[in-house]
């Protein structure tokens, strides 16, 4: 069994504190509207979001698969790297997911606030309309958008993202570059897999079900993108490590 690396305890910690935080102050409530990550245009919104939505979880399922994949794959990652450059490389991961999600978000948000600019709405006005209430929208917005296109509009305006999950794909990237021959295997499919093929294609499905909003295991609420953001930063930065011999200048 995988010893428990320092700074990855110290991470477990934390992210339990947090859950139990979000459980139980306010009813549940208030410790996801602080530290959940909302849409930058929401008044929900706040700057330090950006880093403690990355220790909040939605339910025990959800902490229960994250903080066991950070143990599993964290460990041995912060064995290789050191602590301070596996916390660095952890921290970075995770914004890098923030990073892609947020641009898709905004991506979703403009090309349909740019229909309704080009309809003649006034965009104070909308955005006043979408600041009243929670899922509020101008009916009249069913003139120029879908009912399709008006949920994805003002669901992105009220979105919030909670989960270590981006981060965590940077790690698992990590141990698959760095121990590419070890053998994993799926609860639901116990078949060992190498590293090198099981993680790709755990990407791969996470790109499919971005593209497709099919979800293959996890639930359909996902923020698929911030995983591929996880996983893109990890990869990153294990290459220009590996590339410049990171292994000779340990940060401990």
């Amino acid at each position: 069994m995988n010893r428990i690396t320092d700074t990855v305890k110290h991470l477990l910690i934390i992210n339990v504190v947090m859950f139990i935080g979000t459980m139980t102050v306010g009813g549940g409530v208030l410790f996801y509207e602080w530290f959940a990550l909302y849409f930058p245009k929401n008044e929900m919104f706040q700057p330090w979001q950006i880093i403690t939505h990355m220790f909040m979880h939605g339910g025990v399922t959800h902490i229960l698969f994250n903080m066991f994949a950070l143990w599993m794959f964290g460990s041995p990652v912060e064995q290789y790297l050191g602590s301070k450059k596996f916390l660095f490389f952890y921290i970075s991961a995770g914004l890098g997911a923030v990073l892609l999600m947020l641009a898709y978000y905004y991506f979703r948000f403009y090309s349909g606030l740019s229909l309704l600019n080009d309809a003649g709405f006034d965009q104070q006005q909308t955005f006043e309309t979408l600041k009243s209430a929670v899922n509020t929208y101008d009916t009249r917005w069913a003139n120029v958008m879908s009912q399709a296109q008006i949920e994805n509009f003002v669901g992105v305006f009220n979105s919030s993202m909670v989960g270590a999950s981006g981060a965590i794909m940077g790690v698992l990237v990590a141990f698959g570059m760095l121990f590419p021959e070890s053998k994993l295997m799926l609860i639901f499919l116990p078949i060992p897999i190498k590293a090198k093929y099981f993680i790709p294609g755990i990407i791969i499905l996470d790109l499919i079900s971005a593209v497709t909003g099919q979800s293959f295991f996890s639930p359909s609420n996902t923020a698929y993108v911030a995983h591929l953001g996880g996983a893109l930063s990890g990869f990153i930065m294990m290459w220009y490590w590996k590339k410049t011999q990171f292994n000779k200048n340990r940060w401990d």
